[in-house]
């Protein structure tokens, strides 16, 4: 690669894209450092950095490589749907530990590795590459058939771990993608109705005993209140105590006497909200607004099926993630153990968003070094 071909494609990254994503990095950072405080121990504030730094990398070099070897090359997307499925059935290993009664980990040395993170990425593209040879015909109801073959297996790997959150993820995505490809209502309708019967099945036959005490206190918190209602509780009090400017970093009383269960991960957003206050959380929405409109502004720019169905299933899967934590937060959805996307600790997700990014960005360089080629 050329000095100046070089130069040219750092000028041509979406600056936006990155700036707002680092700033929410930061947001994670300076909560997860807050949060470390009471108890002494920084080590995961050190291992996010270094992800931090690894993401980094990875979209920087991602972003340098023509996406169009992703749309030229279905064989490499079904092998990498191939790894993530085998990556997902690895999990029922003896191999495998279980943490917090998931087996949804790997261990490598004192690093924890989560395929879930891999697939809906992998997914994502998949998508994208099928309704792209198909957007002509995507009505038709055997597209929506087989595109949900593509996810029932590694939905249903997910489910058995078990993992509620992220078969709600795969399931929102699924249904997202058949709307923008041009799916018809009745069969997205038809979709949901059939979901809706699974789930009543499941509920007798095989949601475990802890899950459905999660759905039962998302409907009354107050019925154990000690117990599985506590986190939710606490994390409505931290939200509330945070006010209009927060209580200030490391001053936080939920996050810092150990009230708030998971201060770093699923209820970093309490975290954020007790410690940063209103203005604090206000801040954090207008980076993921923009964030996420940037990425759908970069869809609509270029004109190819695949970058715009890549673009949206992007967009989908950070919506839907930051929608299920917040709700999480607030006491209006159950807890269902997903990550806030940029800010929640953790190494696979931070990493996986760092990558689907570099796609993006990939999209962004090589549409502006096409047109700066056409004579």
């Amino acid at each position: 690669m050329g000095i100046q071909k070089f130069l040219r494609q750092i000028k041509s990254l979406d600056w936006i894209v990155a700036g707002s994503s680092l700033l929410l990095c930061g947001f994670g950072l300076l909560s997860l450092y807050s949060s470390s405080m009471s108890r002494g121990d920084f080590s995961n504030f050190a291992k996010q950095l270094t992800f931090l730094g690894i993401g980094i990398i990875a979209m920087f070099v991602i972003s340098f490589i023509d996406w169009r070897i992703l749309k030229n090359n279905p064989y490499l997307i079904l092998a990498f749907y191939l790894v993530g499925v085998l990556a997902l059935a690895g999990l029922f290993t003896p191999f495998v530990p279980e943490i917090r009664g998931v087996h949804g980990w790997y261990r490598i040395g004192g690093i924890s590795v989560d395929p879930r993170e891999y697939i809906r990425l992998v997914l994502v593209i998949l998508m994208a590459k099928y309704f792209a040879l198909r957007h002509a015909e995507a009505h038709r109801i055997r597209h929506t058939i087989l595109s949900g073959l593509y996810f029932t297996l590694p939905t249903l790997l997910v489910f058995l771990q078990p993992d509620l959150g992220s078969v709600l993820i795969l399931g929102s995505l699924w249904i997202a993608t058949l709307l923008v490809a041009g799916a018809p209502i009745r069969y997205v309708g038809a979709i949901l109705a059939i979901a809706i019967v699974i789930a009543a099945i499941g509920w007798v036959g095989f949601l475990h005993d802890y899950q459905k005490q999660r759905i039962i206190s998302f409907v009354e918190p107050g019925l154990d209140p000690l117990g599985i209602g506590w986190s939710q509780l606490q994390s409505k009090i931290a939200i509330g105590n945070g006010g209009i400017f927060g209580q200030g970093v490391g001053q936080g009383t939920q996050t810092q006497y150990g009230f708030l269960s998971e201060p770093h991960t699923d209820f970093i957003f309490a975290a954020i909200a007790e410690e940063f206050g209103l203005l604090g959380v206000s801040i954090l929405f207008a980076l993921f607004l923009l964030l996420i409109v940037q990425i759908l502004k970069i869809g609509t720019v270029v004109q190819n099926n695949f970058a715009r169905l890549f673009t949206t299933g992007l967009a989908v899967l950070f919506v839907f993630q930051i929608f299920i934590n917040i709700g999480m937060n607030l006491g209006l959805l159950p807890i269902v153990g997903l990550p806030l996307p940029l800010v929640s600790y953790g190494g696979s997700s931070l990493v996986m968003n760092f990558i689907a990014l570099g796609i993006l960005q990939s999209i962004k360089i090589h549409k502006i070094e096409r047109l700066s080629d056409t004579p």
